[in-house]
């Protein structure tokens, strides 16, 4: 029997967080919607392990605990820079991050 519904979960769980990642604006949702996709990724490491035995045993299960090992670390950093962002910017809005690292500019002058 082939595990069709654990793969066309995983594939719709990693669609979702790819239009969060797009669509979204707020970082924390952004963090969630990686979180989703890392969530569909284990999904598809567990069911391959589970019906395709490999030369090495469960090794989708340790790829596994890897990646939710790589996602708490993932989460921990996310959130202590979008904790940094909102106490300087007072906002977690992903629009109002400069992407050069510099202050904002002045509207209509010369810096």
């Amino acid at each position: 029997m082939r595990p069709v519904i654990p793969y066309v979960v995983a594939a719709l769980l990693f669609g979702l967080g790819v239009f969060g990642v797009l669509r979204r604006r707020n970082a924390v949702l952004v963090l969630m919607s990686v979180e989703l996709m890392l969530n569909a990724v284990n999904l598809i490491l567990v069911t391959a392990d589970t019906t395709a035995r490999a030369a090495l045993p469960h090794g989708g299960q340790v790829f596994t605990l890897f990646v939710i090992v790589l996602a708490a670390a993932e989460i921990g950093v996310g959130l202590a820079i979008v904790l940094q962002l909102y106490r300087l910017r007072a906002t977690v809005d992903t629009d109002d991050v400069p992407l050069d690292g510099g202050q904002e500019r002045p509207q209509g002058g010369v810096a």
